[in-house]
């Protein structure tokens, strides 16, 4: 969330930015409510006065033994007053807290300018499409001749858009979690965190979520929680209204989920395969740092995700986000997509952004600087896939293929799979 006072001062760049992301908000509203609130804080201020030149002159009014009840009464009638004004100025500062729950992060000025995802940057990228002697085939079509996901038995338990992995699908799916963890605990220095997958409403909140996306959200009614659509979520806000020590930053995090979406937008979209379904496996990464060195991190946090990539030698690119496509929490934002054969086209699996502070703001989390004199600052947070599960299960049937219908393991792989090949 934007600070009410920053976003009073640079309205007209507020506007500026937000145009730039393609959303339309009417930021007059704001403008209307914030006046009218600071009227009447002025008003109740000019009332407080008041009331306490009153009270003052009944003091010595009594003191002389002189009658004070007019006073008294009128003293009376200002308290009334100012609780009706003080009321009023709440409910309007909470129209402006709710006015800003929707209005996205600004842009980093460094973040290209473009209407959709068609105008974003390819930065870099790396190893090359293989070249096929055959048409490689789709992902599902080989999960259906190698017997290792199902989707019809999914559809019966559970309707459209899930998978249910066996046998040696069910392995590399545990493989390549436990492989993921493994390098970024041992290697980049993440602290493992197994968290809820059911959280609150205001962690939801917290992480921007809501109320903009509750369309995309599993809820249960009953005990109003929410099922989390990734592990940034519980991750971000395991430091929710808490105050850190500039000494304990930067704070690494990683974590195995599943993760849950409707997908409510998304009809029509990758329906075949596992590309896009409502629960799904990732490894996520979060950090806590200071907004001197949030950008440095970010880098480093790209790196971490290619790594993975690169360990399993699966050609991809680095895509830095224009301003149309970025995401409603994000100032910048890269994202890694892998080569996807039977597509012909490289497809996102790994999303890593700079929050800066604006989820911090929402879920209360700063941290005192090493100056102990000097005022809490709100910390800087970033996220990102390290990675996506099943995606890079896919870019792994799909792109170690052989002819005879049998799929090649990554080398890197072996140890944790427990195989060179699977076959039919």
């Amino acid at each position: 969330m934007l600070d009410i006072g920053f976003v009073r001062k640079n309205l007209e760049l507020v506007e500026r930015k937000t145009r730039l992301r393609g959303v339309d908000i009417d930021f007059s509203v704001f403008k209307e409510i914030d006046a009218e609130r600071r009227k009447i804080l002025k008003e109740v201020e000019e009332l407080k006065h008041k009331k306490n030149l009153i009270s003052k002159e009944i003091g010595k009014l009594k003191r002389e033994g002189k009658d004070v009840s007019s006073l008294v009464k009128e003293s009376k009638e200002l308290d009334s007053k100012i609780e009706e004004l003080d009321s009023k100025a709440k409910e309007l500062t909470n129209k402006l807290y709710e006015f800003l729950a929707n209005v996205p992060n600004l842009v980093h000025d460094s973040v290209p300018i473009g209407k959709s995802e068609e105008d974003n940057v390819v930065v870099r990228t790396w190893g090359s499409p293989r070249e096929f002697d055959f048409e490689p085939k789709p992902h599902w079509e080989i999960a259906e001749l190698l017997d290792i996901i199902d989707f019809e038995r999914a559809a019966k338990l559970s309707g459209s858009r899930f998978a249910v992995f066996k046998g040696w699908g069910a392995k590399l799916e545990r493989a390549l979690i436990n492989f993921m963890l493994d390098i970024h605990t041992k290697e980049h220095g993440y602290k493992e965190v197994f968290p809820p997958f059911l959280v609150r409403e205001e962690v939801m909140f917290g992480t921007g979520q809501l109320p903009k996306f509750e369309d995309d959200l599993y809820k249960i009614e009953r005990d109003n929680l929410y099922l989390i659509p990734t592990a940034e979520v519980p991750l971000v806000n395991l430091h929710r209204e808490e105050i850190l020590s500039e000494e304990d930053l930067p704070i690494y995090y990683t974590a195995y989920t599943a993760c849950f979406r409707r997908e409510a937008g998304s009809h029509g979209k990758d329906v075949r395969g596992i590309i896009r379904q409502h629960q799904f496996d990732k490894v996520e990464l979060v950090k806590f740092t200071t907004p001197e060195t949030s950008y440095e991190e970010l880098e480093k946090l790209v790196k971490d995700a290619e790594v993975i990539l690169q360990r399993l030698e699966l050609p991809y690119r680095v895509v830095e986000l224009c301003t149309g496509d970025l995401g409603f929490s994000a100032s910048k934002t890269y994202d890694l997509e892998v080569w996807i054969p039977s597509q012909g086209k490289y497809r996102e699996i790994s999303s890593c952004s700079n929050c800066e502070d604006f989820q911090a703001r929402r879920a209360s989390i700063r941290y005192r600087p090493k100056e102990k004199r000097g005022k809490t600052r709100l910390v800087h947070t970033l996220n990102g896939s390290g990675i996506a599960v099943g995606r890079t299960l896919v870019a792994i049937l799909e792109n170690y293929q052989e002819k005879d219908g049998s799929v090649k393991i990554p080398e890197a792989l072996i140890p944790y799979v427990g195989t060179e090949r699977i076959a039919p």
